[in-house]
């Protein structure tokens, strides 16, 4: 089954994440993502991104990947998420990120890389909790929400893994609008069919000038940060990786 569905309305390309579970981001759930920005690229489309499956959005890399020590599989899923979340931060479209439930590290990177992020109500965090489950926060990742998050809040997600429920995430830089779970669809068809009347080249000049500091930032950590030679010393110093709970989706 792909976890990753495309469809074209109009000028609005609608990428829904499904993989029947919590929607981990796995080597083949990016690689899908991957593919499916790349289609809406080329057909230049307004870009809605969201999850099939209520109370979840992303609950993050695949830990079992990095519990089992294998440094080739965990450098090539950190390193896809990276790329991916460089994508949408320089995608010379508009992307809408539409978030109706959990959104753990890496479903959060994506949300941070959106341009406008709308929120279902609801009982539900947000945060980057690496180090509560022993990863130190990866630089491309902190270099992403150095340029969405208030400073405050960034130090607390960051260092201390703390979580945010949907009005103080909005507050924090994760969010631009909370909206009632009953009109999350349409309030983001709406946002995505107004940003189709903005002049698109422009918005990409931009997009591209105004983000080009963490952009170059981003690219560098991902080059000089997750090889698979630092994955492999990682590997050798012993996982410290503890698995959390099930998300409660």
């Amino acid at each position: 089954m792909n976890p990753v569905s495309y469809r074209l309305d109009g000028k609005i390309a609608r990428i829904v994440m499904d993989d029947g579970k919590v929607n981990v981001m796995s080597l083949e759930m990016l690689e899908a993502l991957h593919a499916a920005f790349d289609r809406a690229a080329e057909g230049g489309a307004v870009t809605v991104l969201s999850s099939a499956r209520e109370k979840i959005f992303s609950a993050g890399f695949d830990l079992k990947v990095f519990a089992a020590g294998d440094a080739a599989r965990s450098q090539a899923m950190v390193k896809a998420g990276a790329e991916l979340a460089l994508k949408i931060l320089s995608f010379p479209l508009p992307v809408v990120g539409v978030c109706r439930g959990h959104a753990y590290p890496m479903g959060a990177f994506l949300l941070l890389a959106s341009d406008a992020r709308i929120a279902a109500e609801g009982d539900y965090r947000i945060g980057l909790n690496e180090v509560t489950i022993g990863i130190p926060v990866p630089s491309f990742a902190l270099e992403l929400a150095r340029q969405r998050l208030q400073p405050a809040y960034l130090s607390r997600t960051a260092t201390m893994g703390e979580m945010f429920r949907p009005r103080e995430a909005a507050s924090a830089g994760f969010f631009d609008r909370i909206v009632p779970a009953a009109e999350l669809d349409n309030t983001a068809t709406a946002v995505a069919q107004s940003l189709t009347q903005i002049h698109l080249p422009s918005h990409a000049t931009t997009k591209r000038r105004l983000r080009a500091g963490a952009i170059a930032a981003i690219r560098n950590a991902i080059d000089s940060e997750l090889t698979l030679d630092a994955y492999r010393k990682s590997a050798m110093a012993g996982s410290a990786v503890k698995l959390p709970g099930a998300v409660n989706a």
